[in-house]
């Protein structure tokens, strides 16, 4: 039979090594969303967006596209007579 007093003590170790384990990932995992967001607001100062393919439109710009041309074929429509 193990001692009460062994049991406690590997009880306590395990709960220690646990926390300073979550203690070392929890400050590393923090640096990292500091430097992360400290490098967001470089790119945002330095008036860079995330690089981007120029052939291909914002996604805002497509949907107004989308949308102009939807309204253009009413109008056509309309102009031509023909009930939508």
């Amino acid at each position: 039979m193990v001692p009460i007093a062994s049991d406690l003590a590997n009880n306590l170790v395990t709960a220690a090594v646990a926390l300073s384990a979550l203690s070392i990932i929890s400050l590393a995992a923090l640096r990292g969303w500091r430097d992360w967001i400290q490098f967001k607001r470089e790119e945002l100062a330095a008036g860079h967006v995330a690089a981007q393919d120029p052939a291909v439109p914002h996604a805002g710009s497509r949907i107004e596209i989308a949308d102009l041309k939807e309204r253009l074929r009413k109008l056509e429509a309309i102009a031509a007579g023909v009930d939508l």
